[in-house]
């Protein structure tokens, strides 16, 4: 459904986002994660077409992303999405719905549609006196009210308190299982850890690494095995009538099992800890930083 090549996006002299090449399929949430200026907002304006690229190539569903084709598929919700303050929740979405010349009959069944699965029940009073988490509700509505095939979500549920945010995750992953294509970025990563399929990880303009959350996992995690036993085994912590021992690989674990029958007891049960993508995104940006060549004297 979309296809980045080879991405380019320079301003001025200043280079925002350098040779990121990825693709989402239908149906998928893919998250694109970084830390400040890594190219993240960059990235995803250029997906929606709003940015032309320096070089390179942006496509969704073969059309060019900035095309009036492509834009009647995309729904865009930027971080910071300032709505007509003096209008209301129904009088604002009919006035993108008529943007997109969606016909009023199917723009009203729309808009009631998507506001009561967001559970907004106030659709006639003023903007201006929503909360927060309200608004973005009603941004995310606009979001859908030309009922597209790809969402391009830049930190959805930021600075929102923590039921608003969790049914935004929540309804983020329904319309993915609805088919919609979703490319998601949040500097809450438990959030993307939460919704997304895949992650490409970014820094200064790169992407560093990108694939499956638990084939990240595998390649840059440290799995860890957290065993218990009925008996005390060398360098195990006593916990309650149980005795804990971490190991870091399957051959350490067993080790631990002979120590135990050994001494009279058991293994009693074996936990994986995986890393969090907190964890791996710290490891693979650290490595980044030590790999990134040393600024030279001219």
């Amino acid at each position: 459904m979309i296809e980045v090549r080879d991405l380019r996006k320079e301003y001025g002299g200043f280079v925002a986002v350098e040779g990121s090449t990825f693709g989402v399929d239908s149906g998928e949430v893919f998250g694109v994660i970084g830390p400040n200026g890594a190219g993240k907002t960059t990235t995803l304006k250029a997906i929606s077409g709003l940015l032309e690229p320096t070089s390179g190539s942006v496509r969704i569903g073969g059309r060019r992303a900035d095309s009036r084709e492509t834009r009647r598929l995309l729904g865009f919700l930027p971080e910071e999405s300032p709505l007509y303050e003096e209008m209301s929740p129904r009088s604002y979405l009919r006035f993108f719905a008529d943007l997109y010349d969606v016909p009023r009959d199917a723009a009203d069944r729309r808009i009631n549609e998507t506001l009561d699965r967001l559970e907004l029940a106030h659709r006639d009073r003023a903007l201006g006196d929503m909360s927060k988490g309200m608004k973005r509700k009603v941004a995310i509505a606009r979001s859908l009210v030309n009922d597209p095939d790809v969402l391009i979500y830049d930190e959805p549920a930021s600075g929102l308190d923590p039921l608003t945010t969790n049914y935004i995750i929540e309804f983020t992953k329904e319309l993915a299982a609805e088919g919609r294509t979703v490319v998601f970025s949040a500097h809450n990563l438990y959030h993307v850890e939460e919704v997304c399929d895949r992650v490409a990880i970014m820094n200064e303009g790169r992407i560093v690494t990108k694939g499956p959350l638990a084939e990240l996992r595998d390649r840059y995690g440290e799995r860890r095995y957290h065993v218990f036993t009925t008996v005390e085994v060398p360098d195990a912590t006593a916990e309650g009538d149980r005795y804990r021992r971490v190991v870091d690989d399957v051959e350490a674990l067993e080790a631990v099992r002979a120590d135990a029958i050994e001494r009279g007891g058991r293994l009693d049960d074996v936990r994986t800890v995986e890393p969090s993508l907190e964890g791996l995104f710290l490891d693979v940006a650290s490595s980044e930083d030590r790999s990134a060549p040393g600024p030279t004297e001219n």
